[in-house]
């Protein structure tokens, strides 16, 4: 359960051909805390209760990052599909021998991007894909707040796993070169602010700030295009999709010289639907379809491989890093898998 796990299981408990069945976490105290809510599903401190239920369908993961790879293994290796927050893994090496294993196994294998499911992520990638903004040139992300503080991850993988996985939703092109730059200001060794530069093989290139140690609560991306500009701002209330009929436009009259174009603002409908909800939703699905998720194993691989390059540059002090791997883990986004029901 820890920190997340009960919003899984609260989404998990009541989706229509879903049951709760089971509950497991080492501390005592959590167990005893979420069990009157979940009278239906069995607590545990052993993950081996689960596993060895013929019963069960699957298990979602989500332990402490660091241990991602290796309690999603047990779980494949059990023949269970499996459901892992992010990051799939610590490093592309394991994420990618995730992958191989739950294809070997015929298992759905779906990582918790949880942005990819967003409304407003989905109508600003259709935007893309429409050419309603013109060719993509940069992208700027901002994921800052006060906490939460952590140990076992510093910002970077903590909060930039979702910025990375949106921004490979929204780019044409594969990632070549990153770099990064971060401070310990709160714990030795542990990165609580980190600027990140990705640099893309289609000439896009997109620059993130994240940071647990900012007074503001910020969850922002902005899209600047040829044509036209975009901002999701999920901290809105209202508007949190603007698209920005803003460029340059050269003269007519005059020999490479030009003025800038300010136009009209316009703020599409964003459906206020949890995305949690429709992550879950997803997954379930795909369990009784056999297709394969949208944020699967694969996708987790592409991820991973750009925090890694990210955390070398971190550890060189902000020295480019090329993205040598490739980030096509071999496993398409499309076509099917044979899920055991």
């Amino acid at each position: 359960m820890g920190y997340w796990g009960p919003n899984l299981a609260r989404n998990l408990a009541t989706l229509d051909g879903c049951e709760l069945a089971w509950c497991c976490d080492l501390d005592d105290t959590k167990r005893e805390h979420w069990e009157p809510s979940y009278p239906q599903a069995r607590f545990t401190p052993d993950l081996d209760d689960l596993l060895n239920d013929p019963d069960l369908s699957a298990v979602a993961v989500a332990t402490p990052g660091s241990t991602h790879a290796a309690v999603a293994q047990r779980v494949l290796e059990a023949g269970k599909n499996c459901f892992v927050e992010k990051p799939l893994a610590q490093d592309a090496a394991a994420a990618q021998r995730l992958v191989q294993l739950a294809d070997e196994r015929g298992l759905v294998l779906m990582v918790g991007h949880l942005l990819c499911y967003h409304p407003g992520v989905r109508q600003l990638a259709d935007l893309i894909t429409r050419g309603e903004l013109g060719r993509v040139r940069y992208v700027h992300s901002q994921r800052l707040n006060l906490g939460k503080l952590r140990t076992d991850e510093n910002a970077l993988w903590s909060l930039g796993s979702h910025d990375i996985s949106v921004l490979l939703e929204l780019a044409d092109g594969v990632p070549i070169e990153v770099s990064a730059r971060g401070e310990a200001f709160v714990r030795e060794g542990v990165e609580d602010v980190v600027f990140a530069h990705i640099r893309f093989d289609t000439g896009l290139v997109s620059h993130l700030h994240l940071s647990w140690l900012d007074p503001h609560k910020v969850r922002k991306i902005t899209v600047v295009g040829s044509e036209r500009m975009a901002t999701l701002d999920d901290m809105a209330l209202e508007r949190k999709l603007s698209v920005w009929d803003n460029s340059f436009d050269s003269l007519a009259d005059s020999y490479g010289e030009y003025i800038t174009r300010s136009g009209s603002v316009h703020s599409p409908l964003v459906l206020n639907t949890e995305p949690l909800r429709l992550e879950c939703a997803h997954f379930i699905e795909c369990l009784r379809t056999g297709e394969r998720p949208h944020t699967d194993g694969a996708a987790g691989v592409r991820v991973v491989t750009v925090l890694e390059g990210l955390q070398a540059s971190l550890e060189m002090e902000g020295a480019p890093v090329p993205i040598r791997a490739p980030l096509d883990s071999g496993t398409s986004q499309s076509g099917k898998i044979h899920a055991r029901p």
